[in-house]
């Protein structure tokens, strides 16, 4: 991961030099204060992203998981209403659902809505729908075999889930998670627009500021490609522990 970084950071001053553009990077210069004081504001937006990110993660992995048994029922009652979910969650766009949320909810329950918990609400069904789809097609992949042998020692659905199905369903999941987790993070930036301040709230509010947008900007490109590497070299990490071991 470490040789990718520093191949976007000396792809910078590369660029730098493609046409008679003036770059301003004094604006961040960390040998300067007031490079120091932006550098800091905007590393600051971190801490948002990650855990608006995290928490809509989590959320949306135990909704997916409820929404998905439906789908597994031979029902067809309950499977529809798999399908009405996962089909109207995904045809909605991202940010219209945050939106919504944003100012649609307080005005329908009547409640008080911050922005960070607009975002992690929005964010979470947004992504319970294909959280759902994903904990499905991981399920439905352990063979019958399982189940049978699950049922033959006793083990009532619920058991059979938790202690046999769900455990070799999440090693075979795990790749899709990690995506799912990297797509939130990417549509986390979204939040912005509702004033969260995040890395590209942030990045807009200094841009008004200093007058750089493509500088700024640049950096904000290069805060999002690191922390993506860090989360997809994590997710690999933790593919390569729990792997099962090829006979």
């Amino acid at each position: 991961m470490s040789y990718r970084i520093l191949t976007i950071m000396l792809c910078l001053p590369i660029l730098s030099g493609c046409s008679d553009y003036e770059w301003g990077w004094y604006v961040l210069n960390p040998t300067t204060e007031q490079g120091q004081i932006n550098l800091k504001f905007l590393l600051a937006g971190f801490k948002d992203t990650i855990y608006v990110s995290l928490l809509s993660m989590l959320f949306a992995m135990s909704i997916g998981l409820l929404v998905a048994f439906p789908a597994l029922s031979s029902n067809n009652w309950l499977k529809a209403i798999n399908r009405i979910y996962v089909e109207v969650i995904r045809s909605i766009p991202v940010l219209v659902l945050l939106l919504w949320v944003y100012y649609g909810m307080p005005t329908l329950m009547d409640i008080s809505l911050n922005h960070f918990w607009a975002g992690v609400i929005a964010l979470t069904i947004a992504e319970s729908a294909f959280m759902a789809e994903v904990f499905r097609g991981g399920i439905q992949a352990i063979s019958r075999g399982q189940h049978e042998a699950s049922e033959s020692l006793g083990l009532n659905y619920w058991q059979k889930m938790r202690l046999v199905i769900l455990p070799q369903a999440f090693r075979q999941i795990l790749p899709p998670l990690g995506n799912q987790f990297v797509y939130i993070l990417k549509m986390s930036s979204l939040v912005s627009v509702i004033g969260l301040s995040d890395l590209t709230r942030r990045a807009n509010e200094l841009v008004v500021n200093e007058y750089l947008p493509l500088e700024i900007y640049s950096f904000l490109v290069l805060e999002y490609l690191v922390l993506i590497l860090v989360v997809s070299q994590g997710v690999r990490w933790v593919e390569k522990r729990i792997a099962i071991p090829s006979h």
